[in-house]
């Protein structure tokens, strides 16, 4: 019989009913740091987690499609930006509040700025993609949906595009 707390050693009971000490702590002590992140960048190991219970947990290597979408989300964003200039000079608004600041005030950052979010983003979404959202949603069905939702986004601003031309 194990007796188990939160993150204390758990005890066996033995048949003469002599407690021993287990040497293995009960709870995962692993820290998730910046370093963790950095470390796994440079030097990815870890393809699954450790035991079977950690089907979601974060790794070191990553799947092939998620370098596809990452790249295709980044170029897609780049896209977005192209077009959101060449509509603005046909009389249209930035829908994001805080593009549309950068756009008015600073138009020089306003690429850079877009860039670095939706790179932000993407880097955040590949670094959790094991993880659940909800414990349902797998983080790379997000990153599906982002693509979908891109996809979408620059058939409207096209299709915008052939409307004032």
């Amino acid at each position: 019989m194990l007796i188990e707390s939160s993150c204390e050693r758990p005890a066996r009971a033995v048949e003469a009913g002599i407690l021993v000490t287990d040497r293995r702590f009960s709870c995962d002590r692993r820290r998730l740091t910046w370093r963790t992140f950095v470390q796994g960048a440079l030097t990815p190991r870890r393809r699954s987690g450790r035991r079977s219970s950690e089907g979601h947990s974060l790794v070191d290597w990553h799947e092939p499609h998620l370098l596809f979408l990452s790249i295709t989300i980044l170029l897609l964003s780049v896209a977005d930006a192209f077009l959101t200039l060449t509509l603005m000079t046909h009389g249209a608004e930035e829908a994001n509040p805080i593009l549309a600041y950068l756009l008015q005030d600073f138009p020089k950052v306003f690429a850079g700025a877009k860039m670095a979010m939706t790179g932000t983003g993407v880097l955040i979404l590949v670094a959790l993609a094991r993880a659940r959202v909800f414990r349902v949603i797998r983080v790379s069905m997000i990153m599906h949906w982002c693509l979908v939702g891109y996809v979408a986004l620059i058939a409207y601003e096209w299709w915008l595009l052939q409307q004032t031309l």
